[in-house]
């Protein structure tokens, strides 16, 4: 796995790529600005790149937003001080794969790291509960608009939202239903464009909440 580091804390960016790297993940660089990372991830074309949210003159959001513009099919990950709802919900639909909080385990980053880069979107386990909660709040005749999009759901869109809400990833879901990774993926990208997310997690989430489930 090759990681493009992007923080502004030259002693953070230091510390995080040694523990990667005796962890055999190898940091093709490791940056402060958000200028440098945005010109390195063109040239170095890493499999993720791990984003700090806070940053001077250009932020991480607007940093994820041209990241994902540039290259969309390379997944960026939130790695941040913050539990701010609101730095939650909007890093997710600007499409970052996951969304990590600085004091996590450096195991539990590496696995997550890999579950990522293999197709899983990963929120923090103690955000995920902010997420319910700003999908259950929302305006009622949000809510009310946001259902008539799972009605265009195909069943195997469905079928296959079920089980993206129970966190499985598209090599998972194609060898569970015998059809290729990139069927999978074609079927995704259209359950995202029909229910209005950008993300697995909040396409997940609205599963959830509306009770969809293998049994449904």
């Amino acid at each position: 796995m090759r990681v493009l580091l992007i923080d502004d804390h030259a002693l953070f960016r230091a510390g995080l790529q040694g523990l990667l790297e005796q962890r055999n993940i190898e940091v093709i660089a490791a940056v402060g600005t958000g200028a440098e990372g945005l010109r390195l991830a063109q040239e170095l074309a890493p499999d993720v790149v791990l984003l700090d949210l806070r940053m001077p003159e250009i932020g991480g959001l607007e940093v994820l937003r041209r990241l994902r513009e540039a290259n969309p099919h390379v997944p960026v990950v939130m790695l941040t001080t913050s539990s701010d709802e609101q730095d939650l919900v909007e890093s997710l639909r600007l499409g970052a794969r996951g969304y990590l909080l600085k004091d996590m385990e450096p195991d539990n980053l590496v696995s997550t790291l890999r579950d990522i880069v293999e197709g899983k979107t990963i929120v923090t386990p103690e955000l995920t509960g902010i997420l319910a909660k700003v999908v259950q709040q929302g305006e009622p005749a949000a809510g009310e608009e946001r259902t008539k999009p799972f009605d265009e759901l195909t069943p195997r869109e469905r079928e296959i939202l079920c089980h993206v809400s129970e966190g499985q990833s598209n090599k998972v879901i194609a060898r569970k239903l015998g059809i290729s990774d990139g069927t999978v993926k074609l079927h995704v990208k259209a359950i995202l464009r029909k229910l209005g997310v950008h993300s697995r997690v909040e396409a997940a989430v609205m599963a959830v909440e509306r009770g969809l489930s293998q049994k449904s």
